[in-house]
């Protein structure tokens, strides 16, 4: 972790361990280019399915919100009248190597076998989700599952070249584009001027500063992540709002397996509640019970982390343990904007 920290603090300034790995980040953005040009050219080729596809993904390397962003557009997409499914690589997933076929997200489907944010977007958005590496066969494999699914919606895969897409969305936090240089010198595995339909930033200081340009980003739109409840994980429909929370006494901890903890963190210090913070890795699995020895009377937890330790027994049994879900707050128009190019798409 320290060498994690050591990295993602260099990534956020052109210090003196950036400025050396620049000529490096030179070759890769060039790579990056060329790749997209050859799939420009059609030298690669692309393939398309026989409906809508939208991608939700970032450039910025690591976690920005993309999943509470998927189940939100899933959800608006289903309010307008449309049947949406979703298409997700199954990070953290023990399966699913090079060649394995797509797997559905079910009931009975754990984090391990298709990771953690699939088994969160099929709980919370109720749509069809298959996971796979590939993504173009991920989508085909859901189709031929589900016809009555006329959009495609993909959490995460910006860079997957392979699959043909109608609507780019990325999505930036509050660290934007760090030192806007790309890996391994920056955090981003694109530069900043890469193009896209809609840009969503999740933090209303970018907003600000992203307005107006929308040359190569498209309409800019902010979101929010919003949590006001917890619940027991050992039993859910047990709930307590986190203003009467912060007024308990006692012991708190955040602990947060996302890729910006911080943002977790932040949320909860600006409901009143003062945690000690424990960050652990992006996709962590928590067969090493983190909370064991942990002095704590109440330990909060964000939802994607909570669909693995449900799985866990000494966990699941944990009374100190909640869950604080979030929800996205976006403008309704990046709903109608999206629905917009989904129906005016020309159908295979």
């Amino acid at each position: 972790m320290s060498l994690e920290t050591t990295i993602t603090r260099a990534w956020l300034r052109r210090g003196p361990l950036a400025c050396a790995l620049y000529p490096v980040s030179l070759l890769f953005r060039a790579l990056t280019a060329l790749r997209r040009l050859l799939y420009r050219a059609g030298v690669l080729r692309a393939a398309g399915l026989p409906v809508p596809v939208v991608v939700v993904g970032n450039i910025f390397i690591g976690g920005t919100g993309k999943t509470p962003l998927t189940i939100w557009l899933v959800q608006q997409l289903q309010a307008a009248g449309l049947t949406p499914g979703v298409v997700s690589r199954g990070h953290g997933a023990k399966s699913g190597g090079k060649g394995s076929a797509p797997r559905p997200v079910t009931a009975l489907s754990t984090p391990a076998e298709v990771g953690d944010e699939p088994v969160l977007i099929a709980t919370r958005a109720g749509c069809p989700v298959v996971v796979g590496r590939d993504r173009v066969e991920a989508g085909r494999a859901l189709l031929a599952a589900h016809p009555q699914v006329d959009v495609i919606v993909t959490d995460d895969g910006l860079q997957h070249y392979a699959l043909r897409r109608d609507v780019e969305i990325v999505l930036f936090d509050g660290r934007g584009t760090g030192n806007g240089w790309t890996l391994p010198a920056g955090p981003l595995r694109e530069p900043p001027s890469r193009r896209r339909d809609v840009t969503v930033v999740n933090t209303p200081q970018l907003t600000a500063r992203l307005a107006g340009r929308t040359a190569n980003g498209g309409p800019v739109f902010q979101m929010t992540l919003q949590g006001d409840v917890a619940e027991r994980l050992a039993n859910r429909h047990e709930r307590v709002s986190l203003a009467a929370l912060a007024a308990r006494p006692g012991k708190f901890v955040a602990a947060a397996g996302i890729g910006n903890p911080a943002r977790f963190f932040g949320m909860l210090a600006a409901a009143g509640l003062r945690c000690t913070e424990l960050a652990l890795p992006d996709h962590h699995d928590f067969l090493d019970n983190p909370f064991g020895a942990l002095d704590a009377d109440v330990i909060l937890m964000t939802e994607k982390d909570a669909v693995k330790c449900a799985q866990i027994e000494e966990l699941r049994n944990d009374p100190r343990l909640w869950v604080v879900p979030v929800a996205a707050r976006i403008d309704g128009a990046l709903a109608e904007h999206i629905v917009e190019k989904c129906r005016g798409r020309t159908f295979a």
